[in-house]
């Protein structure tokens, strides 16, 4: 592990097109302010799945605290990131909670942890290879996408709760979006919980009294996980996507500061890992390396992992005191729902971005397949029971896309069929001659 950081130039300014790599820092003071920049960004997304599932704000935050500390040890301080809560628990914990309680949600996190905390150590032997040959973009972005259209109707339920308030929510995010600059604008989510809560004091609808008879310090409430075989299917997609993540983290700041931190793949995995098993163990929220963060270090340019130990010591501090934890627990039902509106369709859109980046070509049957059926299974939330054991729409679309994806190549390969062209439209029409603007067009 790295015993500290190289001061970067005077500590105080960067050149144009200069980056404080993740071995260096600014002086404490700037590193000290960035570092709890990082733990504001956190806050509109972090604390939305806890208030959307029930569970509670602090003990999340406590446990996030913690696997980010972690984080860093395991990734030995060369690697960025603040572990935060993961949407993609959001749909199976709700369902795991509605049939046995918060501790067989809590049990299916904790099993979601060591498997994800097994294969990150899988990665670090052998190599991240086989993961882009399972998981290729089409499947990846698919089950991102299934996993955000699938929350919609939960979306529409807070929605609907308090419609005024939510609309605000909602209309202040997508103004603050575009109203401001900076970081100021990558934190319209938080900008937009706090115009939506202000409205909501002016109405009525946030009761204080739970505040002020919450003590200034004190541990969380910490929950005892339960295993239940019949809901662990809700949870394996979400390992899938955690390794996504984190891969995709691991690529971005490789990106950002110029650095090769392919072996780091495999420890960033285990880290997650750990950090979820650990969320598990005491009733905090899954945990995943975090969007807001990259946005925060690409506009500031600030990469080092001492802003991070900032970030993780503050976070702590702060699940500490009750009474933060019981003001976050106040905001209503109308923000979550106006919220929600807008991260479930980020989720949702976050998917078809993976297929754009990668350019995923949709003329060919297979890609078309393995996106098509999965979609209709997660939105229409599938379910299908073998005995205890009940799958919902995000375990089925998952099992479909890969399932669809690996079967149809092996069988084009078997076959000697090749790719065809899925539609008319996606081939030049023979008729049109060769070179000619249509046929360019169409091919």
């Amino acid at each position: 592990m790295a015993r500290g950081w190289t001061l970067h130039g005077d500590g105080r300014t960067l050149a144009p097109g200069a980056v404080v790599a993740p071995d260096e820092r600014l002086t404490w003071p700037r590193t000290v302010g960035i570092g709890m920049q990082h733990v504001v960004a956190m806050f509109g997304s972090t604390f939305l799945v806890p208030l959307l599932t029930g569970f509670s704000p602090a003990t999340t935050l406590f446990f996030s605290a913690i696997g980010t500390i972690g984080f860093l040890l395991i990734t030995r301080n060369r690697l960025p990131s603040y572990l935060g809560s993961s949407f993609a628990f959001i749909a199976p914990i709700g369902a795991a909670t509605a049939s046995g309680g918060q501790g067989v949600a809590v049990g299916g996190i904790l099993v979601t942890g060591l498997v994800l905390a097994a294969i990150g150590v899988v990665v670090h032997v052998a190599g991240s290879r086989w993961i882009d040959l399972l998981m290729p973009p089409i499947v990846t972005g698919t089950i991102v996408a299934l996993i955000g259209l699938n929350l919609a109707p939960a979306a529409w339920t807070n929605f609907e709760g308090a419609p005024v308030t939510a609309t605000v929510t909602l209309a202040a995010i997508i103004l603050a979006t575009v109203l401001f600059r900076g970081i100021l604008g990558r934190l319209s989510i938080l900008v937009g919980v706090l115009v939506g809560y202000a409205v909501a004091v002016l109405r009525g609808e946030v009761d204080f009294a739970v505040v002020s008879d919450a003590s200034w310090v004190g541990l969380p409430e910490f929950v005892t996980p339960r295993f239940d075989v019949s809901v662990i299917g809700l949870f394996v997609p979400v390992v899938l996507v955690l390794i996504a993540e984190n891969v995709g983290h691991v690529k971005s700041v490789a990106a950002m500061t110029g650095r090769d931190l392919d072996p780091y793949v495999g420890r960033a995995i285990l880290a997650d890992g750990v950090a979820t098993t650990l969320a598990g163990v005491g009733g905090g929220s899954g945990t995943t390396t975090y969007a807001e963060n990259i946005g925060v270090m690409a506009a500031t340019r600030v990469y080092s992992t001492a802003a991070y130990w900032v970030a993780g010591a503050t976070a702590l501090v702060l699940a500490l005191c009750p009474k933060f934890g019981a003001l976050i627990a106040t905001i209503p039902v109308g923000v979550l729902g106006g919220a929600a509106t807008m991260l479930y369709g980020m989720i949702g859109v976050l998917g078809a971005r993976i297929w754009v980046q990668s350019r995923v070509d949709f003329s060919n049957p297979v890609n078309l397949t393995t996106a098509a059926v999965p979609l209709v299974i997660g939105i229409a939330n599938f379910t299908f029971q073998v005995g205890d054991l009940v799958f919902e729409g995000i375990a089925l679309g998952t099992a479909a896309a890969l399932v669809i994806f690996h079967g149809m190549r092996a069988v084009a390969r078997w076959r000697g069929t090749g790719v065809e062209p899925a539609s008319p439209a996606s081939v030049p029409d023979a008729r049109e001659p060769e070179g000619s603007a249509a046929g360019s067009a169409s091919a």
